[in-house]
């Protein structure tokens, strides 16, 4: 098996804006893993906020391109076993790793990933469409400029609840907001009673990841349910979850892919909490993977290609929130001009 590691610069068609930072340009890494005549595709994204840059997940990789290249047969589990003990301190490096590898098995399988795993997409959750913080006129352009069903709003600011009115004011479609660990308890408590009335579905992260006390109190006395984001890392996280937040948003990124993610979710599941996927702005080299854990969420988060001013990517495409599968087996995803 061999590996090949490219970079790119994704363009973004707003400057995109959180609670704690704001980026025109994401820098994202592409794993093409080659075997048989197949290719698999895989990516992570740089994150200030974890410390991952794409020159740092290239360095890990090329580290360790003697146990790739000499790994080929292994499910995609034992894979993730064995690549996972040298990558324990690069989450990012590995996730791109590990979608390249299913993508991989899953060709050579003659399927499509989802298809592979058993699972029928006839009834897959609708994604969000993610309106960054802005000035308010620019954030109803955003929203006026993609008409959508559902929309994620980033939050965190000192006019929260005069934000989500303004924007209700221009839309029906249903809101979900992402304080991105940027309230209190109290604020988390008194803007759920305000948001509720105005449509929101459910509160993302309001509170700071390791605020374990707050989260409960919030999770006891909130009128919208609360699903963690930040204070949902790793498959150990799942578990300190339970009973502090109402659901769990699995980044792949995070957790270090696919493969984790999937017992992520079932963990959760068995917590009876709700389950939910989010993206980093990735292509849709990245996007095209999440589309194949659909059937087993409640809730996704995958709009990062739509974000972008040009794609580096073909494979699932987007309307009107619903996800609609490439022909090809694996993910789906090819790179353009490769």
């Amino acid at each position: 098996m061999k590996i090949i590691i490219r970079t790119f610069k994704l363009k973004l068609k707003h400057t995109f804006t959180i609670s704690r930072e704001s980026h025109d340009i994401q820098p994202t890494l592409i794993v093409e893993l080659q075997s048989e005549g197949f290719s698999g595709f895989g990516e992570a994204t740089s994150n200030p906020y974890y410390n991952i840059t794409v020159d740092s997940m290239r360095a890990h990789l090329e580290a360790i391109i003697p146990f790739i290249e000499s790994h080929n047969d292994e499910t995609p589990e034992e894979f993730w076993d064995s690549a996972s003990a040298l990558l324990k301190n690069d989450m990012f490096a590995l996730c791109a790793l590990d979608m390249a590898y299913n993508d991989l098995y899953a060709k050579k399988k003659g399927k499509k990933l989802y298809e592979l795993w058993g699972n029928s997409p006839l009834h897959n959750p609708k994604t969000d469409y993610t309106i960054g913080i802005d000035k308010l006129d620019k954030m109803v352009m955003k929203l006026k400029e993609m008409p959508w069903p559902i929309y994620k709003i980033k939050l965190g600011t000192k006019d929260d609840i005069a934000i989500v009115t303004e924007l209700r004011r221009h839309t029906d479609a249903r809101f979900r907001i992402d304080a991105n660990c940027g309230w209190t308890v109290t604020e988390t408590i008194n803007n759920a009673i305000a948001l509720k009335k105005l449509g929101v579905e459910f509160l993302e992260q309001p509170m700071k990841a390791d605020q374990w006390a707050a989260h409960k109190e919030v999770f006891k006395h909130s009128v919208l349910p609360i699903i963690a984001d930040e204070s949902c890392i790793a498959e150990e996280d799942v578990a300190k979850c339970h009973n502090h937040f109402h659901g769990v948003n699995i980044k792949l990124v995070k957790c270090g892919g696919l493969t984790p993610a999937r017992r992520m979710i079932a963990e959760a599941k068995h917590y009876g909490m709700k389950t939910m996927v989010g993206c980093m702005t990735e292509s849709t080299v990245g996007i095209s993977a999440i589309a194949h854990l659909l059937p087993e969420l409640d809730y996704v988060d995958m709009d990062g290609a739509l974000l972008l001013s040009e794609d580096i990517a073909t494979g699932v495409t987007i309307t009107d929130g619903i996800i609609h599968y490439a022909d090809s087996n694996g993910i789906g995803a090819s790179l353009i001009n490769r």
